[in-house]
Order: structure tokens, then sequence, then C-alpha cells
């Protein structure tokens, strides 16, 4: 029991100091392309380090939640195929322990953290996100730092636009200036030029103190006289030095965070029910007035007393057929009707329109609360279907490091973010029910791990990629070559006698089976698809050749061994027909065009195994003279 226990602790320490390392990663890596989105509001505002520790920090709080499940899957990756690359998976398996036993400590951590995932969105996220987007809100409202460009107009003191030529950066001195100034109105404008300037900030930071030298100021008057005069005078003012004082606040300034609490993301999971629960009593109570209000104004009746009811019921009702009556008004009447009928639909078409925007408005806020009632489960099991699936596939991989793991990993995060993004917006939407969009990602990973579970832990080969590659050789008929090398130890030399007879009976029996089948033309049509039978010939040659290549294999000349690597694979079945029952061989020979598309391709086969059969020939003369000229060596 103890080592169990060791070996518990040697896992999830294995896993711990991974995790730790990719969870920082990932942190880094959204916070990153969170900053990218908001850049431009921080930039140029001279922000306080303090206020940017905060945005940094209430980000990261934020993002904890989506960086725990790619850290998860990433580090399981890691740790398995570690495991399996040094063996130490193999070693735990043949000491009798099962890969789920294996993975039990990091599952129950897994666990712990998807508990721990919940408590950040239920509990801190809420409270973290309504600082962070008061915080976001509050820095877009900083006004920026002066810092006035060269050449182009700048437009960030409200109410003016400023153009300067020339700007001395060691001084500050600003030359030929030229400023709009519309804090008045536009049709009050000021424009104002001066040969040089300068700019500066008070010390309460609440005003900027304007210096400009040796300029002119043209102003437009307001005219006295009537509302038609076609003349506004203005005023042009010469001057040698003008100094005014402009209001520009630069204090960052927090702003009352209450206007967010219509937003789902700032609420805790009772929060958002009493949310749903308030707009949904709202939602019902305005959709009843709405009706009430439509079928009283527009669908309106006249109440009947009890006589006129029972007048109405037992008297016959005349349909009137207004199709009749339109056609039976004159040109002018018909016109005005239409006008009137059109102004009235119009009307009508405004008026529920503004209703129904208001109503898309509510269902659009309910379907948002419950999306985001959901999300909070969602993403914290999506860090224990993320181990589920990475632990095992790392185990199946069984490849460590940073390079196959990170590939993989973050193929499946992408799916899995494409996935969940899509069947959200989709429901947010309307299109899909809620619960089903946004669970959408979990039905879809829960089943994935659970199969590569139950095939890592039944040791399964179904992601062994050399079988695929080997599949794929023989269904294209690409094969691969030998690769003999010298063996540093030689247990038994080869017969060279018996061998040199050998290999002139393989080469007479190549010779005789290449005249008597005539391989490199044209195949019997019907013969192929009707054939099921076995080419012994080929069989024979080839166990003999290959018996010959593993006893040569043990010989210390490096010629022989070079010369057999160009001994091919022989391939017994693919010259003769496609399957060894003649009914399927004669149902693919009928399809067209399947069976002349099989009959071109064993062709293909047939050509390939004469060019062996004449290979194999001349490799044996080869190997044959070499193994004469190294026993003439020897006697000499």
């Amino acid at each position: 029991m103890l080592r169990i226990k060791k070996l518990d602790i040697f896992i999830l320490k294995s896993f711990l100091l991974l995790f730790c390392g990719t969870f920082f990663i990932c942190l880094f890596i959204f916070m990153m392309q969170f900053l990218w989105r908001y850049v431009d509001e921080l930039v140029g505002k001279g922000l306080e380090i303090s206020v940017l520790a905060q945005f940094f920090f209430l980000s990261a709080l934020t993002l904890i939640p989506l960086s725990l499940p790619l850290a998860i899957l990433l580090a399981a990756l890691m740790t398995f195929g570690n495991f399996g690359e040094r063996y130490e998976l193999l070693s735990m398996k043949a000491a009798g322990i099962p890969l789920l036993r294996i993975m039990r400590p990091i599952m129950l951590f897994c666990i712990f953290l998807g508990c721990m995932s919940f408590f950040f969105q239920n509990i801190v996220g809420p409270k973290a996100q309504k600082q962070l987007w008061t915080l976001l809100v509050s820095m877009k409202q900083k006004s920026p730092e002066v810092d006035i460009p060269e050449g182009v107009f700048y437009s960030d003191i409200e109410g003016y636009n400023i153009y300067v030529k020339h700007k001395d950066r060691e001084t500050g001195l600003l030359n030929d200036v030229l400023i709009y100034n519309f804090s008045e109105g536009f049709e009050n404008a000021r424009i104002i030029w001066a040969e040089e300037g300068k700019l500066d900030l008070t010390a309460d930071k609440q005003h900027l103190f304007l210096h400009l030298y040796n300029g002119e100021q043209f102003e437009n008057l307001k005219s006295q006289s009537a509302i038609s005069s076609k003349n506004v005078p203005y005023r042009r003012e010469t001057f040698k030095e003008k100094h005014a004082l402009i209001q520009f606040n630069t204090d960052f300034n927090m702003v009352d965070g209450n206007f967010l609490n219509q937003r789902s993301d700032i609420k805790n999971m009772h929060e958002i029910s009493l949310t749903i629960d308030s707009l949904s009593n709202h939602a019902d109570s305005v959709g009843r007035a709405m009706h009430k209000e439509i079928m009283n104004s527009t669908y309106h009746q006249s109440p009947l007393t009890k006589n006129d009811s029972t007048k109405l019921i037992t008297e016959h009702i005349t349909i009137i057929n207004t199709d009749s009556i339109y056609l039976s008004m004159n040109s002018a009447d018909k016109l005005r009707t239409l006008s009137a009928t059109e102004s009235r639909m119009s009307s009508l078409a405004s008026d529920w329109k503004m209703k129904s925007f208001n109503t898309q408005e509510t269902d659009k806020s309910i379907r948002s609360h419950r999306s985001d009632w959901h999300k909070k489960i969602t993403l914290s099991l999506a860090c224990i279907c993320f181990f589920f699936i990475g632990a095992p596939l790392g185990a199946i991989i069984r490849k460590g490091g940073l390079g196959m793991p990170v590939v993989v990993s973050v193929i499946i995060f992408v799916a899995y973010y494409i996935i969940d993004s899509g069947a959200t917006r989709i429901a947010k939407s309307g299109e899909m029910n809620i619960a089903l969009g946004t669970w959408m990602s979990t039905l879809v990973l829960a089943p994935l791990g659970a199969f590569l579970t139950f095939k890592s832990n039944k040791d399964s080969v179904a992601f062994n990629i050399d079988i695929y590659i080997g599949f794929f050789r023989k269904l294209f008929g690409i094969r691969t070559s030998r690769h003999i090398y010298k063996k540093e130890v030689i247990i038994e030399t080869p017969d060279y006698k018996k061998i040199t007879g050998v290999l002139d009976d393989i080469t007479r029996r190549c010779e005789e089976y290449t005249k008597a089948n005539r391989l490199s033309r044209l195949p019997n049509y019907i013969q192929i698809f009707t054939n099921d039978k076995r080419d012994d010939t080929i069989i024979n040659i080839r166990q003999e050749l290959e018996r010959l290549i593993e006893e040569l294999s043990n010989s210390k000349d490096a010629v022989i061994l070079n010369a057999m690597n160009n001994y091919p694979f022989l391939s017994v079945n693919a010259h003769k027909s496609l399957f060894d029952n003649r009914w399927l061989n004669l149902l693919f020979g009928i399809i067209f065009p399947v069976g002349i598309l099989v009959y071109l391709n064993i062709w293909r086969y047939r050509i390939r195994l004469d060019k062996d059969l004449k290979i194999i020939a001349k490799t044996n003369q080869e190997i044959k003279e070499e193994i004469i000229r190294e026993q003439l060596d020897i006697q000499q």
C-alpha cells in the first residue's frame, strides 16, 4: 500500500510541475489577447502604474476559468506523453496497475480544479468582472496626454482642432500654429494663427495654458439683424502675444459602476435566477398589456347588449364584399381610400415594430442570463473533460515535451472554442435552445474523452499511426525498402556453398515463371475475375528468398550486405485477383467502371512483379559472383 502512495505522489508531482508552467503560459496568452482588444484605450493617456496593475490583476482573475481547461489539457498530454516516452507508463502497467488507477490522483486534482473554477466564476468572477468593466469605462473617459504631432490636426481636446507645422522636442516650442475653436458652436467658430506658441499644463491638471506669439485671430459674429440677413460679420485681431486657458481635465476618475447592473456576466447564479424571474414577469405583463392595447385599438368591437347578441345569432349575417365596394368608387374616392389605408397601415407597422423591439430586447436579455447561468457549470466541467482527453491521448501518442502535445492541445482547444462560441451565439440569437447551445461543447467533449479513455485503457492500436501508414502503403502499392546492416556479433557464419545452389534455384524459378506467365502483357479479363486459386510458385519464391536473406544477414562482407538491400518485398496476391472468393471477384468484375479500374490496377501489379523477379535474378548473380570472389581470395 505504501508503494502505491509513493507512486501517486510521483504522478501528481510530475503533473503539478507541468501544470504550473502551462497555466501561467495560457493565462499570459489570454491576457495578451485581451489587452490587444483594448490597447487603444490605454496608450497615450498617462495612466499610473497602480491603475495598470489593477487592470492586469482584474483581467487575470476573470481569465482564470478560461485558462484552466487548456492548461489541464496541455499538462495531461505532456505528463502521460513523458511517461510513455520514458517507458514509465509501460513499467506501471507491467506491475499490474491499470491506466485508470494511474490517472486517479491527477483526476481527483482536476475535479478539485473544476470546483475551484466554479467558485471563481460564481463568487470571485462577477465581482472582478464588474470592477474590470468599470475600470475600462473609466479609462475610455480619461483624457489623453497632450502630445500634438507635426503636420496633422490634433482633435483630442474637446472643442478644438490644432495644427502644428513644426515642433521643437527639446524646448516644446510650436511653430506655425493653427487653432480652430468650436467650443461655443460652429456658428461662433474662432480661428487663430500664430507664428509661434507653447502649450503647458497647469499645476492642478485641470486646464491647458496656451501661449501664442505674433499671430491673428478671426471670429464670426452673430448678426443682430433679421435671420434672413445674408452677410454675417466677423472680427479680425492681430496680436503680438496672447494667452488663453483651455479646460482639460487629465485626472483619472473612477466612474460609478451601477450602470453595469443589467449585464449578466457580473452576477452569480442566484442573482441571475432572480433577474430571469423578474424579466420574465416583466415580459409577461408587457405582453398582456400590448395584447390588450392592440385588441382595443386595432380590432375594436363595440360591446353588445344581451338583446343585440341574441338578435345577431338569430339574424342572417351579411358578408361584405370589399372588392365590389372599391370598384364602385370613382377615381378620387379610390385614391383617398388607398392613401388613408396606406397611412393607417404604416402607422400600425411602426407602432408594432417599436413594441416588438422592446419585447425582443427583453427576450434577448433573458437568453443572455440563462446562457451565463449554464456557462458557469459547463466551463467548470470542461476542466474534467479536457483531462479525460489529454491523459489517454498522451498515453496513446507517447510523445512528451513541447512539440506534439502543444500542437494537439491547440487543435483540440480551437475546435472546442469554435463549437462553444458558435453554439452559444446561435442559442443567444433564439435559433436554438439555450441549454442545448451552451452545453453543446460538453456534449461533444464528454463522449470523446470517454472513447479515448476506453481505448487507452484497453491498449487499443486505433491511434497507432504506423497501422494507418501501413494501410495506405498497401492501398497505393507503396513498399518500404530493406535496410540490412552489419551485425556486431555473428553467432553462425553462412554456408556459402549451400547458398550458391539456393541462389541458382531461385533465379531459375524466377526466369521460368516470367516466361510462362508473360507478366508484362495485358492479362485475360475473364480469367482475372474468375480466378480464386493461390499462386504457390510466388509464395514459395518469397519464402525461400526471405530464408536466404535471413541467413546471409550474418555475413561480414559489406558488398553482400549492400546487395541484399536491393531485394524487393514480393506481394503474393496483388497480381492475381482482388479476392480469394470467386463470387466477390465476379461481382467487382461486372460493376462498371470499378471492374476496369481493378483490372488495370492488377495489370500494374503484374508489371511490378515482372520487374521484381528480374531484380531478384540480377541481385542473385551479383551475390553469387561476390561469394565466388571471396572464396578465391580465401584459397589464395
